[in-house]
């Protein structure tokens, strides 16, 4: 893991934009991958998250955890991909657990990157260690997905997401029970200091992050409630639905970063196992970057969820 850098703010920096503050102390480093970092939550001061136009004051604590450097080119592996459609400028995928999304640090090779690399034709000596992603998956969060096939198009896909244009719905199992109606969970998401591969609610300085959900019902199991529902991530932050349910107490089942606690006593209690966490992205829609015509997909529970389900009737 990359060794963390720690700044204390001087007098002569008071005022000074936070991304400029730390290009002056990053020799070779530019400004535009400081902003990454700050984005990505590799960024704290005083234990907090701030945005890079945050104006530094003297004293300020600055820690800086550069993330671990990518692989220098993107290899194109012959890995099955579940395609529901393409065209010239898109493919929409059904994506299965246990994928991860892009190359870094411990996952080089048989990623959804490589297999899109060697559908794309994409030289195994490429730089492109991205083909065309413009949203992800955690690695054990199944679902659909959109990729690009060009710049324009991946522009253009990147700007709704952006401003919030593309629908999306997720089916979740949470441990307990949750209230009917359609309720939503509002709080600001930074990554955690203490391990740099989790996110947490923070009070202040993180990015802003609203989900919201309606119960679609209840299961009772060897003394577990089971809440089955309808997400709607009405922003895009890492983790954010995990976190906001973990946050108000109802962890995802069978997530052993966010529920683990919950995973163990249910395990105790002779509940069927899970080995991923219950979470599938099943409805995406969005316009179409030529026709502007909007598109809709759905994508089932994979077998091993609707399993699941079944035992716990």
């Amino acid at each position: 893991m990359t060794q963390p850098l720690a700044f204390v703010a001087e007098p002569e920096q008071e005022r000074k934009r936070l991304d400029l503050f730390l290009v002056s102390k990053l020799p070779g480093i530019t400004r535009s991958a400081v902003q990454r970092w700050i984005n990505a939550g590799a960024v704290l001061v005083n234990g907090v998250q701030e945005k890079a136009k945050y104006p530094v004051k003297t004293g300020d604590h600055i820690i800086v955890t550069p993330p671990e450097p990518e692989p220098a080119h993107l290899k194109a592996e012959e890995i099955p991909l579940s395609i529901l459609y393409e065209d010239p400028f898109l493919v929409v995928i059904d994506k299965p657990a246990g994928i991860v999304v892009h190359p870094g640090a411990g996952n080089r090779r048989g990623t959804l990157a490589n297999a899109l690399a060697y559908h794309f034709g994409i030289d195994t000596e490429s730089q492109h260690l991205r083909p065309g992603i413009v949203h992800r998956l955690d690695k054990e969060t199944s679902g659909l997905m959109v990729v690009a096939k060009d710049e324009r198009t991946q522009e253009f896909l990147a700007s709704q997401f952006r401003r919030r244009k593309v629908e999306k719905q997720y089916l979740a199992l949470v441990y307990g029970r949750l209230p009917r109606g359609r309720r939503k969970i509002e709080f600001p998401l930074a990554r955690d200091p203490r391990v740099r591969t989790r996110f947490k609610v923070v009070p202040r300085g993180g990015r802003s992050a609203l989900t919201e959900y309606e119960l679609v019902c209840t299961y009772h199991y060897k003394g577990e409630t089971f809440s089955y529902v309808r997400v709607f991530p009405l922003s895009g932050r890492t983790h954010q639905i995990r976190v906001h349910f973990q946050h108000v107490e109802h962890p995802i089942v069978g997530d052993k970063v966010y529920g683990r606690a919950l995973l163990l006593r249910a395990a105790q209690k002779g509940v069927p196992e899970l080995n991923r966490h219950f979470l599938h992205a099943t409805f995406l829609s969005f316009l179409h970057p030529v026709s502007r015509q909007r598109m809709s997909f759905e994508s089932p529970l994979p077998e091993e969820l609707a399993s699941f389900l079944k035992d716990l009737e």
